[in-house]
């Protein structure tokens, strides 16, 4: 009795030791929700993150894929009918890229490029996203075919009785960064979007290699925002690495036809600069909040546009001048841990939003910090009120 007693407490603690080391070998999993996952074996990276609310109450998030494994041409829509606890595919887009998602008049749209550097295209959905228009002409959402393009998850704007977007051609030269030539886009919010001909498209502003002691890579990602003096700019990524992160601000005239850009005033200081952010202006609030890969002191050794461990909220009156709130999310590991590309909106006192993470999982981790294997969803209730003292980064 007592050896039978005895076994069993022995196996008992067997399976207890086992369990535990299963526990230990199991990776964290990222913060926030979990929306998409790929391993990085198939080379195939998430990226592009976008969200959307709509009037129902549900979540919409998309994201597409890139890498060697890729077409390079896809986007994949997800739904949230809880608020973003769970997630469920709702549609697979082939020939849509570099899109953002957005509600206008009811309905819900897509706008991107069709391929890496493709056309200029955008999609209507009046189901939620499970079905979508398909721009097949320059009457259906096909609005710029004449070359090729680039762009990201930015913001729309809606300002004096025209929605707006940024864009970049990439028709500039063959590199990166120097080929991308900014413009904005805009239409009147009362028009067809999916017909070309009611959009209006500025020139295209090219990036000089001398401006900022030649350092200067190139411009691109740009946000169209309305200043507080009610002129409408393309905010924009600054590809320059050395010192003080920049980003550059693109002037556009009332009627959207003309861009223009002084280099004596048009860079400023913008910590997360050399990475995408996405602005957004709260009424609430009588300010500007941004969204941005800031580069913490003890970071600051390494290259700043690969540096995307650190998530900070930062905040701005005049567009000109930011201040770091407070860190959102942060690890310690530059390499292959990163929390980029946010696309976020303003929920009441909440800011949701998705990230393109690179972070642990039951293989080998990200590929690296670029290259993320989830789309992550996340929520930071009464955020105007966060400071430094509610810092990710401990």
């Amino acid at each position: 009795m007592n050896k039978t007693i005895t076994s069993i407490a022995y196996l008992l603690l067997l399976i207890a030791a086992s369990f535990a080391q299963d526990k230990q070998n199991v990776p964290p999993k990222p913060p926030g929700i979990v929306i998409d996952y790929a391993p990085a074996s198939g080379r195939q990276y998430l990226g592009s993150p976008s969200l959307a609310a709509l009037p129902n109450g549900e979540y919409v998030a998309s994201h597409d894929f890139f890498g060697p494994g890729s077409t390079k041409s896809k986007t994949v829509v997800f739904a949230s009918g809880d608020k973003g606890k769970t997630w469920q595919k709702r549609a697979d887009i082939e020939g849509q890229w570099w899109s953002n998602l957005f509600l206008h008049k009811g309905a819900l749209y897509i706008l991107g490029t069709s391929k890496e550097h493709g056309f200029v295209v955008i999609r209507r959905s009046t189901d939620g996203g499970k079905t979508w228009t398909e721009p097949k002409d320059s009457h259906s959402g096909l609005l710029l075919g004449d070359g090729e393009y680039h762009c990201a998850p930015v913001p729309i704007l809606i300002h004096n009785g025209r929605i707006w977007r940024g864009m970049e051609d990439a028709m500039g030269g063959t590199k990166w960064g120097e080929r991308y030539r900014s413009f904005m886009m805009s239409a009147p919010i009362e028009a067809d979007l999916l017909n070309a001909a009611n959009w209006t498209f500025s020139n295209r502003v090219a990036r000089n290699p001398e401006w900022l002691g030649g350092k200067f890579g190139g411009w691109l990602e740009g946000n169209a925002v309305a200043t507080p003096e009610g002129k409408v700019v393309n905010m924009l990524r600054a590809d320059y690495k050395v010192g003080t992160e920049k980003a550059a601000i693109i002037n556009i005239s009332a009627d959207g036809k003309e861009a223009s850009f002084d280099p004596a005033s048009g860079f400023i200081d913008f910590p997360g600069g050399c990475k995408k952010f996405l602005i957004r202006w709260d009424a609430k609030a009588r300010q500007y909040w941004a969204l941005s890969n800031y580069v913490p002191e003890q970071h600051r050794n390494a290259n700043p546009e690969r540096t995307r461990n650190t998530l900070a909220l930062l905040a701005s009156r005049d567009l000109r001048n930011w201040e770091v709130r407070t860190i959102l999310l942060h690890h310690p590991d530059m390499q292959k841990h990163g929390f980029q590309y946010p696309d976020w909106l303003i929920e009441g006192n909440d800011l949701i939003a998705v990230v393109r993470t690179a972070f642990d999982d039951a293989a080998d981790g990200a590929h690296n910090q670029h290259d993320a294997n989830y789309t992550t969803f996340h929520r930071w209730k009464n955020f105007r009120k966060l400071t430094m003292k509610d810092s990710a980064m401990k």
